[in-house]
C-alpha cells in the first residue's frame, strides 16, 4: 500500500552553482518529510539544512525523495533498497535520516486534554529492539550504496507538550533509550548522532498538544544542531520561509502534472532543473 503513495512525498531536487559541495539525501519519516502540526507538508528541517548550505555555496543537489511519513526504521531500510533510491544515494555526499519515533511513539496511549500517557513496557522493550536491529541494517546499507556521504542520525525531542510532569517520566525515559540506541548504533557503523532537543520551550515549537509535529521555528532549531556540527551559518527566525502547506492530494496532483512535463522534455541542462515538489516561482522565493 505505501508503494501506492510514494508519490506523495514531500521532495525537490535543483541544482546550483558549479561550486557547490555537497549532494545532500534526506531520508526517513514524517520530520525528515517537513510535516506540519496541522497534517500538511511544508519546508521542515531538511530544506532548512539545504538553504544553509546553498547559502554557503556548499550544495550542489537535495532532495528528500526518500522519506515518507509514517515510516519506521524498518521501512526506511526497504525504501533504500529500491533502485530509485539507489540512484539517488550512489552519489550522495551528505546523507541525515530520521528514523525511530514511529517504532516507539504509536505504542503509547496519549490523551492531550487529560493531560495523561501510558504505554506497555513489553511492547515498547521489542519495538526499540526491532529499531536496534533495523537501524545497523539500514546504516550497513547506506554505508554499503553511498560509500562517499557523511551520515548524520537525527535524535528526537520530547513531542508531549500537554502532559503531566509525573505522566512523562516514563515516556521520557523510553525516548532517552531510543537516543541512546541511535547514538550507538551511529558510533559503530561510522556515522554521527544528532543530539535534538527543545528544552524548556517545547509549548513555542509545538502548537498543537494533539501532534507530536513542530512548526517552522522547531524545524529550525533542528536544523541548527546539525549545522552547528557542519560549521555552517545557522538559520535565523528571520531567514525562516513564509509558510506555504501543502496537503497530500495537492502534493499528488502537482507531481502527476510535473512528471508529465519531465516526460515531454527532451533534454534538460543541469542548470535548468526544475523543483520537483515546490515549483519553479517558489523554489526561487525559498533560496534565490
Amino acid at each position: 500500500m505505501k508503494k501506492l503513495f510514494i508519490c506523495l512525498l514531500a521532495s525537490f531536487l535543483f541544482t546550483s552553482s558549479a561550486s557547490a559541495k555537497e549532494i545532500y539525501v534526506a531520508l526517513g519519516d514524517s520530520l525528515a518529510a517537513g510535516q506540519t502540526p496541522y497534517s500538511e507538508i511544508d519546508a521542515g528541517y531538511t530544506d532548512f539544512i539545504a538553504m544553509q548550505l546553498m547559502r554557503a555555496g556548499q550544495l550542489q543537489s537535495f532532495t528528500k525523495q526518500l522519506a515518507f511519513p509514517g515510516y519506521s526504521v524498518g521501512d526506511v531500510l526497504e525504501r533504500v533498497k529500491t533502485e530509485e533510491a539507489d540512484a539517488l544515494l550512489r552519489d550522495a555526499t551528505m546523507i541525515t535520516i530520521s528514523a525511530g519515533a514511529n517504532n516507539l511513539l504509536p505504542l503509547v496511549a496519549h490523551n492531550p486534554q487529560n493531560g495523561t500517557m501510558s504505554f506497555s513496557q513489553l511492547s515498547v522493550n521489542f519495538a526499540l529492539n526491532k529499531a536496534r536491529e533495523d537501524y545497523i541494517e539500514l546504516l550497513k546499507h547506506v554505508n554499503e550504496v553511498a560509500p562517499n556521504a557523511d551520515v548524520y542520525v537525527m535524535g528526537y525531542y520530547f513531542p508531549y507538550v500537554s502532559v503531566h510532569a509525573e505522566q512523562a517520566v516514563g515516556v521520557k525515559q523510553q525516548l532517552h533509550l531510543l537516543n541512546e540506541i541511535l547514538a550507538n548504533v551511529a558510533s559503530a557503523y561510522g556515522a554521527q548522532f544528532v543530539d535534538v532537543s527543545f528544552g524548556n520551550e517545547g509549548s513555542r515549537y509545538l502548537p498543537n498538544v494533539a501532534d507530536v509535529h513542530p512548526n517552522m521555528e522547531g524545524y529550525r532549531v533542528m536544523a541548527n544542531a546539525l549545522l552547528e556540527k557542519l560549521g555552517i551559518m545557522p538559520m535565523s527566525t528571520a531567514q525562516i520561509p513564509e509558510p506555504n502547506p501543502l496537503t497530500f492530494q495537492e502534493i499528488l496532483q502537482m507531481q502527476q502534472q510535473q512528471q508529465q512535463t519531465i516526460e515531454e522534455q527532451v533534454a534538460v541542462k543541469p542548470i535548468e532543473q526544475y523543483v520537483v515538489y515546490y515549483g519553479y516561482d517558489r523554489f526561487k522565493r525559498l533560496f534565490l
